[in-house]
C-alpha cells in the first residue's frame, strides 16, 4: 500500500523528443513532456476539449529506452511518482515545478511494449 501514497498513471501524447543529459558517467536522465487531453459538456451541451501538460523525468534504462524509441508524437502510458521541487531561473527568479518521475512505460500502437525500472 506505500506506493498508493505517491503514486500517477498518464496515457497521452509527448509533446517533444526526449532531452537526453548524461551525469558522471553512469546516470542518464530523459526530460520530456505528454499531453492529456479530457473532454466534457458544457452547460449549453458544448462538448469542451482541455490538454494539460506534464513534465516526465526518466532515469537510466527508462532514459536509454526514451533515447531510442521515444520521439514527439509518440503515445505512451506511464506510472511514476510525483515531485515538486523549486530553482532559480537565470534572471534570479524562484521558480517552482512539479515533475512525475517515472518507473514504468509502455509504448502503445503497433510495435508497444511495457519496461519497468
Amino acid at each position: 500500500m506505500s506506493n498508493l501514497r505517491n503514486s500517477v498513471r498518464l496515457m497521452g501524447f509527448l509533446g517533444n523528443d526526449p532531452e537526453i543529459k548524461t551525469i558522471g558517467e553512469k546516470k542518464k536522465m530523459a526530460r520530456v513532456s505528454i499531453a492529456t487531453n479530457d473532454s466534457y459538456k458544457n452547460d449549453k451541451g458544448e462538448k469542451i476539449e482541455e490538454t494539460q501538460w506534464h513534465n516526465l523525468v526518466l532515469w537510466d534504462r527508462l532514459a536509454n529506452l526514451a533515447e531510442s524509441y521515444l520521439h514527439k508524437g509518440s503515445e505512451v502510458c506511464i506510472e511514476g511518482k510525483l515531485n515538486s521541487r523549486a530553482y532559480t531561473d537565470k534572471e534570479g527568479a524562484k521558480r517552482y515545478i512539479t515533475e512525475v518521475i517515472v518507473h514504468d512505460v509502455q509504448m502503445l500502437g503497433k510495435k508497444g511494449g511495457t519496461v519497468d525500472s
